[in-house]
């Protein structure tokens, strides 16, 4: 059987997907790869994604007993956990240090031995490699906030586009957005983190990557801005979350903030002002922020001056699961510094990938992307969500208001004929009147949750319901606080016989359904003037000229 024909007849799996099955990393499916010539030839696939037949990797595992041994790497990983517990990031910094500088003191001794002797059989970059991707793998769980998964990265390198010159991360973490965009010989590459370990991590992982043309600094960039004059050419950034304080009070005359001061709880504005700060003429900034910043009420006024200035130029709305901590969406706020007055964006491109698979590609399709004019973005609540306009751009609007209009036409000619006639009363019921919970305990009426339904043939269950509604009735069933409690079996209600009854309830029943049109009514009439404004101000409506 040929490639392609055992591509289409047998399962194909990844590279990842083999190291899952065999219990190990994918930095020792590489290992194997390379070592091992019988190991399956790929049968799909590219170079950095390659695909196997997963028949040929179980025939291949089950020779070279490869499922479900203990690997050095697994045996390393535990001595580590042993030491470090859960700050595993330190752990991991002190073991990368051990092959990056002249000496990692703190390295427990029989952990480094278990290391060097792992390495001798791989290479420090593949150990180092399968260790930080098990603690990126335990990431939702601690240590998040210093780590990009590798779909984030994956959507970052790719609306990133090629990078040259210099590349600045001032919340790089364990250092993966700078590994997977700096990987080009013309890239300087700079850093800062807060967490020291992280930092560390971070330098020595892009060192054993091979790249020496690299400078992380420690401290708070918010607070602690270690590289004030650094302009480069791209800045990725995917900042903390949910920060309490980032530090507003100490930096209210900060030049940063070009487009406003963000309020306390806008941490990720500060962010991307941060970020911009550090943009050369004619750079970029790539920058994760949480959906809500698109359309938070606090920072709708920094929206609006990145909008007027023409530097936001994109944003993209990434699928569910994108990131460590959580599983809601994330979008990527794309600007760009201009190089000349004339230089600045006339529009802003919106992406919607929301419904995209996580894992798959990031290459939009064309009905998934609009250009959005700057004057349609600066309306009342600068509302940047990318989905809005993506679906308003999809929206055939003379069809569907056509047909809503008709509908509404139609409706409300049926109201006409819903509310009943109705002809002069007594002024007020006499009679007698019974209580709900009376006529429960003779077995006329069953009530389940709170509501009151007739089992007898001698009471309508429509006059009942009219009639459990009345002035009357929602008195009763009000506290003295003036909250309204339903008091069914309190209630009471007219005695009458059946044919006056259902006279009564035919007349409920009506108004009743009476109501519910009125209901659907107002949501056609919202839904039709939203189309025809939306139409006329955006241009797919205009009105007739033959009235």
């Amino acid at each position: 059987m040929n490639a392609d024909s055992q591509a289409s007849a047998d399962s194909l799996v990844s590279a990842a997907e083999i190291a899952k099955l065999a219990g190990v990393t994918r930095a020792a499916v590489s290992n194997w790869r390379r070592r091992h010539a019988d190991f399956p030839t790929p049968v799909g696939g590219g170079t950095h994604n390659a695909l196997f037949a997963l028949s040929e990797v179980h025939t291949w595992l089950d020779r070279h007993r490869r499922g479900g041994e203990v690997s050095g790497e697994v045996l390393v990983w535990q001595a580590l956990r042993g030491t470090y517990g859960d700050d595993m990031t330190r752990g991991l910094a002190d073991v990368a240090e051990l092959f990056t500088t002249e000496s990692a003191p703190s390295l427990d001794a029989g952990v480094r031995s278990q290391v060097e002797e792992l390495a001798a059989r791989s290479s420090p970059a593949e150990v180092v490699a399968g260790l930080t991707e098990r603690l990126i793998d335990s990431a939702g769980r601690t240590g998040s906030e210093q780590v990009s998964t590798p779909r984030l990265t994956r959507a970052i390198r790719h609306f990133a586009g090629s990078v040259s010159g210099t590349l600045f991360d001032p919340a790089c973490g364990i250092g993966s957005l700078l590994l997977a965009l700096g990987d080009g010989p013309e890239v300087t590459l700079a850093g800062q983190e807060a967490d020291p370990s992280a930092a560390r991590l971070a330098e020595s992982r892009v060192r054993l990557a091979g790249k020496t043309d690299v400078t992380i600094r420690v401290g708070d960039s918010l607070r602690e801005d270690r590289r004030p004059e650094l302009r480069a050419d791209l800045v990725v950034c995917d900042p903390p979350v949910n920060v309490p304080d980032w530090g507003r009070e100490d930096l209210l005359l900060d030049t940063r903030w070009e487009f406003g001061v963000p309020t306390r709880a806008e941490s990720e504005l500060a962010w991307l002002q941060h970020c911009y700060a550090h943009v050369a003429p004619g750079g970029r900034v790539v920058f994760v922020a949480s959906a809500s910043a698109a359309y938070r009420k606090a920072g709708r006024r920094i929206r609006a001056e990145l909008v007027r200035h023409g530097v936001l130029t994109g944003l993209v709305a990434l699928p569910a699961g994108m990131v460590a901590s959580h599983a809601q969406p994330v979008h990527l706020w794309l600007l760009a510094r201009p190089s000349s007055p004339d230089g600045a964006a006339s529009f802003v491109r919106m992406t919607d990938l929301t419904a995209n698979d996580p894992d798959g590609l990031f290459e939009p399709a064309p009905e998934q992307v609009v250009d959005v004019a700057l004057i349609d973005l600066l309306d009342e609540a600068v509302d940047l969500t990318p989905t809005r306009y993506v679906a308003a751009a999809r929206t055939d609007h003379l069809a569907e208001y056509t047909s809503t209009r008709e509908v509404l036409v139609a409706r409300l000619r049926e109201l006409l004929d819903l509310l009943p006639p109705l002809t002069s009363g007594p002024g007020c019921l006499e009679g007698p009147t019974v209580r709900v919970t009376d006529l429960a305990r003779a077995k006329l009426v069953e009530i389940a949750e709170g509501e009151a339904v007739s089992t007898s043939d001698q009471l309508d269950t429509d006059y009942l319901h009219g009639f459990l509604r009345s002035a009357a009735n929602t008195r009763r069933s009000t506290s003295a606080s003036g909250t309204f409690r339903a008091d069914v079996r309190g209630s009471r209600i007219p005695q009458m016989g059946i044919d006056d009854q259902r006279r009564y309830g035919a007349a409920f029943r009506a108004l009743d359904e009476f109501e519910r049109r009125v209901r659907e009514l107002t949501e056609l009439s919202d839904r039709a003037t939203s189309l025809a404004r939306d139409g006329l101000t955006g241009g797919a409506l205009r009105p007739r000229t033959d009235r």
